[in-house]
């Protein structure tokens, strides 16, 4: 299947300079390449305390992952942390070598029949949703929704669109009305499994018909 090329609502992971400048240039093989730049992408993403990924999670990316990431560990772009029979492989970045540290004195643990970690979800692309729910997009609009994503969290947007459409509220200066009030006031969590996005929906509308009137 041939890649369709990249779109305008694309997210983007940090790759260190060091990458370019020296591994790209050392790493011959492609295995090893493939699992130096699937953690990478995988460490960024990332909303754990603690980064790591055990072999399990790159069993898609390579057909042998334990050779290639033992080059890996070999050429020092991950670091592995061993404890009874699995292997844990870090990142050998400050953070990394500080958490597999730890590891190895005990300090933290996995906890026994953890599975191995998702990889990052798909991010909403907010340009289909407001097709797909306000109207067509004006290239002023699509401008203003790329605005939008360099400010707030993709996420945020996607969340307050849905709770315009919920609403009955179709138009952008009262999602936009949403989100400067989330940046404002701070993005509310939800406190237990009690809550739903109905009633959070309708708490959110009534606060910003208040910020709006302000």
């Amino acid at each position: 299947m041939n890649f369709k090329g990249f779109t305008d609502s694309e997210t983007f992971t940090q790759i260190p300079d060091s990458f370019f400048r020296q591994l790209l240039v050392e790493i011959a093989e492609t295995d090893e390449l493939k699992v130096t730049l699937y953690a990478l992408w995988r460490f960024e993403h990332m909303e754990s305390r603690v980064h790591f990924l055990r072999e399990l999670d790159f069993a898609k990316i390579v057909s042998d992952p334990g050779l290639a990431l033992e080059k890996a560990v070999q050429r020092g772009s991950l670091l592995q942390a061993q404890k009874n029979a699995a292997a844990f492989y870090f990142l050998n970045s400050p953070r990394g070598r500080a958490a597999a540290k730890a590891f190895a004195k005990g300090q933290w643990d996995v906890p026994e029949g953890t599975a191995q970690s998702n990889p990052p979800s798909e991010r909403p692309n907010i340009y289909k949703l407001y097709e797909e729910n306000i109207g067509p997009l004006t290239p002023l609009l699509s401008d203003t929704l790329k605005d939008a994503e360099q400010t707030y969290p993709t996420e945020w947007v996607a969340e307050a669109l849905e709770i315009a459409v919920k609403s009955n509220k179709r138009n952008w200066k009262y999602i936009e009305a949403i989100l400067r009030r989330w940046k404002e006031e701070g993005h509310a969590k939800k406190q237990d499994g009690r809550d739903t996005k109905e009633p959070r929906g309708r708490d959110v509308a009534r606060k910003v018909e208040d910020f709006l009137k302000r």
